[in-house]
């Protein structure tokens, strides 16, 4: 057992185990491969498809079963992965170009997710079938065994364009991640044209070229003179925009129709864009807009933003780009995985690398062609010289006991057991030497072959093949006949598969707002038992007054520039703008206030809730259960912090009770849980700062704590009830602070 035993360092072996899981990640999963564009499972995906027939113009086959095949053969990583490869190279509004003609619900722009495998079919688009998988039956790329060796995939697809720049790729890996946004087709086939006719040219020279990204949504690129520095090094951030129109409406307001959106903004972006667009206006900010409605159907993105009569629609244009998805930053990466590593490559460079990867596959491919010409041209000439000799042929065959007697005699001469009519056909058939592919020829063909028109038509096939070997040799050996072919090529591609630019590119200064400020008017804050708040206008909580005395738990009069102080339990002070506070209805729900001043609920609970431009004219009297009491001066609440301790707790289990202002009242009166109740004069209170902990306030047996507080002036009538009996504050005995108070009999 001892010398099964591998002693060795922990970090060691952890080390090398994930930089093994790590290599794998970025290499065999996450990272598109420079030559195709692809990842193993999209070029898995692709291939089976191939292999499954599903052909542009043959019928459409289940997505299960495409995504099961490929699982089962090459891909053994789950369905999930297999199919959302699948769904997103079908998808027209991520990919410059769709490998997968998709059939059924395929998911939206809008982020709808795609239907399950079951219910949707797929076959390949013509373009992957053309110029993406032709060619695979002429060895033009490298097969490796699959995950158990019982088949072979092809190590790289013989794409024969730059798929990594006009399709784009998006994947993270192991401590790095590549973002590529996808180009025009036609303008890549130029770039790739230009820099096979001069291997110097630069990046910026490209850029003639290849203008910058063409996104599938269409959509502006705003920092056109940055793209040269991204290209060149292959990283950078390019701001987009979605495109904006203005329309007239009815009764001569204006609205502004988005009809192209940022490439960022794909999928759950738009619903989050329409949500900060309503947010603007909720808080003021766009009070300009009417109404928003996304109108977008299958023909495109249509987004209406209604407009007041009078608005400025630019004004109105720019404030979108700053505060809204409408304008957003697209990171880029170029990271892919070149010669088995990682490599973050620039413009130029990643032509380069498909460039030599396109010269590959074409010497490939024509050293196969010229091959098989050559072979054939072999079996053409030995049927030009056997119809030349045709009796001598015929007069062996018929002396022959076998076809090897005969093949021996067409390649060697060899004669023996072959019986001969005349003596001169002897000597004629031990100077044969055919070759023994010509020999099987001889012997496989049929005699219609010897109708003259066939002979001619044999010497016609026969000149031919002589002039594709000439063909051949000369693409394979002259580095501009091949680079002739591959440019040609290049330009059928473009002619058939090429579309117009979507992406508008130019230069635009950074949006900058001069934000008007938000005009301070009076309302009327409304904070429910529950602790949802609303403003309304005063005139409104007049004449809802006896509703909103009976519901409310707080009614503030303040500013819309004022704030409010929430005092808690827990001895903090949260502040909340009053104009975070949504202005409506005096019957709309409002939001919870500790959703606005960043408390839980669960954890605190609300004491005393007033607008700082009366706390900071107030002396605060604050009351916690162990029975301490002081005073505070409301300006040591007047601060810019959200969120502050609003005094000092005896311990953990202490807690603030009672926060209230003192200016109107005379006395204080503080009840225990045991049903003692302590009247003083509130000038026995000292004033404190906030970080004081107080004096006691009333004498408390141990484990006895407060209950309630109550501030009453001398001239006004207290009643609280108590245990189902009504107390009179007012009527109690006068004492001093820090007495035992009065038990009330029940």
């Amino acid at each position: 057992m001892e010398d099964r035993i591998i002693r060795t360092e922990y970090s060691d072996l952890m080390q090398k185990a994930y930089i093994d899981y790590a290599m794998s990640v970025i290499v065999s999963r996450a990272l598109p491969d420079v030559r195709d564009g692809l990842k193993p499972v999209q070029r898995r995906t692709l291939y089976d498809m191939q292999e499954l027939g599903t052909y542009y113009d043959k019928p459409y086959r289940k997505c299960a079963r495409i995504v099961g095949d490929t699982m089962g053969k090459y891909h053994p990583h789950g369905d999930s992965s297999i199919y959302e490869a699948l769904v997103v190279m079908a998808q027209e509004f991520k990919k410059g170009q769709a490998l997968v003609d998709g059939h059924g619900n395929f998911g939206s722009i809008e982020g709808d997710s795609a239907a399950a495998m079951r219910y949707t079919e797929a076959r390949l688009q013509k373009i992957t079938q053309e110029v993406y998988l032709k060619d695979m039956n002429l060895d033009v790329v490298d097969f490796v065994p699959n995950f158990d060796e019982t088949e072979k995939e092809p190590e790289v697809l013989p794409v024969r364009i730059p798929n990594i720049l006009v399709n784009g790729s998006e994947g993270i890996a192991v401590g790095m991640v590549t973002s590529i946004p996808p180009h025009n087709l036609a303008e890549v086939v130029d770039g790739v044209k230009a820099y096979i006719k001069s291997e110097d040219i630069s990046t910026e020279e490209l850029l003639k070229y290849i203008k910058g990204p063409d996104f599938p949504t269409g959509g502006e690129i705003v920092n056109k003179d940055e793209l040269v520095e991204i290209y060149e090094s292959g990283t950078g951030k390019i701001r987009v925009r979605g495109k904006v129109e203005v329309e007239k409406g009815r009764n001569g307001k204006l609205a502004l129709v988005i009809t192209e959106i940022p490439y960022t903004m794909i999928g759950a972006n738009i619903g989050k864009f329409l949500n900060d667009v309503a947010d603007l206006v909720e808080n003021r900010k766009a009070p300009e807009i009417v109404d928003i409605s996304n109108q977008s159907s299958k023909e495109g993105i249509r987004i209406v933003i209604e407009l007041k009569k009078g608005s400025d629609p630019e004004k109105l244009k720019n404030l979108l780009y700053k505060k809204t998805k409408l304008e957003d930053t697209l990171s880029v990466n170029m990271l892919a995985v070149a010669g088995g590593r990682p490599e973050t490559c620039g413009l130029k460079k990643m032509i380069e690398y498909h460039v030599d990867f396109r010269f590959e596959i074409a010497t490939r491919k024509y050293q196969n062609l010229l091959q098989a010409e050559l072979l054939k041209k072999e079996v053409q000439e030995g049927l030009i010289k056997a119809c030349d000799i045709i009796d001598l042929l015929i007069e062996i065959i018929r002396g022959s006991k076998s076809r090897q007697m005969v093949k021996d005699c067409l390649t060697t001469g060899k004669i023996d057991g072959i019986n001969f009519k005349k003596a001169a056909s002897k000597k004629a058939a031990k100077a044969l030497c055919f070759t023994s592919r010509q020999a099987d020829a001889i012997l496989d063909m049929r005699l219609y072959k010897l109708i003259g028109m066939e002979i001619e038509a044999l010497q016609k096939e026969y000149d031919e093949t002589v002039g594709k070997i000439a063909s051949y040799e000369d693409i394979l050996n002259n580095y501009d006949s091949m680079s002739k072919v591959i440019m040609d090529d290049l330009d059928k591609i473009k002619k058939e598969y090429g579309k117009e630019r979507r992406t508008k590119i130019y230069n635009a200064e950074a949006v900058v707002i001069e934000e008007e400020p938000v005009q301070d008017v009076e309302v009327v804050v409304l904070i429910d038992r529950f602790g949802y708040s609303r403003c309304v206008d005063p005139s409104v909580y007049e004449r809802n007054k006896e509703a909103a005395d009976a519901e409310s738990r707080y009614i503030i009069r303040c500013m819309s520039s004022d704030r409010l102080c929430v005092f808690t339990d827990k001895a903090f002070m949260h502040t909340v703008k009053v104009n975070q506070i949504p202005l409506g209805k005096f019957r709309d729900k409002g939001v919870p206030i500790d959703n606005l001043s960043g408390y839980t609920s669960a954890s605190e609970q609300v004491v005393y809730i007033d607008a700082v431009s009366k706390v900071i004219n107030e002396k605060l009297v604050f009351v916690s259960s162990y029975g301490l009491v002081k005073l505070v001066d409301g300006k040591e609440f007047d601060v810019t912090r959200k969120t502050i301790a609003s005094t000092k707790l005896s311990d953990e289990n202490d807690c603030v009770m009672f926060v209230g202002p003192s200016s109107i009242y005379d006395y204080i009166v503080l009840q225990s849980k045991a049903g003692y109740f302590l009247k003083f004069a509130l000038k026995e209170v000292p004033e404190q700062k906030k970080n004081a902990l107080g004096v006691k306030g009333i004498k408390l047996d141990e484990g006895e704590q407060i209950e309630n507080a109550y501030l009453i002036a001398s001239r006004l009538e207290f009643d609280v009830e108590y245990k189902e009996k009504m107390i009179s504050l007012n009527k109690l005995r006068l004492a001093s602070r820090g007495g035992k108070g009065t038990k009330v009999r029940v």
